[in-house]
């Protein structure tokens, strides 16, 4: 099994961007997903998460502007981001974790700049 995170890209700050990250391959049980970023310097910090009851989890830096959702027929999860700041620049990371196992997605930058 595979993650594809996609949908980074350069933004101005203020502006949007929605992440994706599709699973490929059998997947089952899927517990939570999540994203996670790691800025140039730092330590990796999770962003937000969702579990398979629908709860959710939002970093205190991000609540208010960033949504998480999932689509479980399509084993992907998305990551709406409004009102982007320069600190939100970082590479974002999706996992995946279930019983039996624990994916990691290959990241995708977003850059926030203008």
């Amino acid at each position: 099994v595979q993650l594809q995170a996609s949908g980074g890209g350069l933004v101005q700050p203020g502006g949007s961007l929605r992440l994706s990250c599709a699973a490929s391959g059998s997947i089952f049980n899927i517990y939570a997903m999540g994203w996670y970023r790691q800025a140039p310097g730092k330590q990796r910090e999770s962003v937000a998460g969702i579990f398979s009851g629908g709860t959710t989890n939002i970093a205190d830096s991000v609540k208010g502007r960033f949504t998480i959702s999932r689509d479980n027929a399509k084993n992907t999860v998305y990551l709406q981001m409004n009102s982007l700041k320069p600190e939100d620049t970082a590479v974002y990371y999706c996992r995946f974790r279930g019983p039996t196992y624990d994916y990691w997605g290959q990241g995708t930058l977003v850059t926030v700049s203008s």
